[in-house]
């Protein structure tokens, strides 16, 4: 202490788990800005997930079907994840098969695009599937 005073620094605790803990005379504004600094750099480098979602009813058309499936191929390129539903709405819960072949027909269509995540499961209102972009070799 005596010494970080002399030299108008602090000491500052490093590692207090360590035996005997370790301790550095510096100055603690900069100490501080330096983690920063460093956690900002880390934070920088993660890659966010990003999720995107397509919406079909059970009773979805063929040319609607092909205009989901051209944009979750667009979304799959640049590297979001996919969630797919199927959404029952009423009575059309009664169509529970339709949904999952609709599902399954997608998967199908995106089979060079995406890795499936999850299968076809139910909850809800909503029958929900998932899907992974295929990573790309370079």
């Amino acid at each position: 202490m005596e010494i970080a005073d002399s030299q108008d620094l602090d000491l500052v605790e490093i590692s207090p788990n360590a035996t005997p803990p370790v301790c550095k005379i510096i100055d603690y504004k900069k100490f501080l800005y330096e983690q920063r600094k460093r956690e900002k750099e880390l934070k920088s480098k993660q890659s966010k997930v990003v999720i995107k979602e397509i919406r079909f009813g059970p009773n979805t058309d063929d040319h609607d079907f092909d205009f989901k499936l051209k944009h979750a191929i667009g979304f799959l390129k640049d590297g979001s994840k996919l969630k797919a539903y199927v959404f029952f709405k009423g009575r059309t819960i009664v169509f529970k098969e339709r949904g999952e072949i609709l599902l399954l027909r997608f998967a199908q269509a995106l089979e060079e695009y995406a890795t499936v995540e999850q299968m076809p499961q139910l909850n809800g209102k909503r029958m929900i599937m998932l899907f992974a972009p295929k990573k790309k070799n370079k």
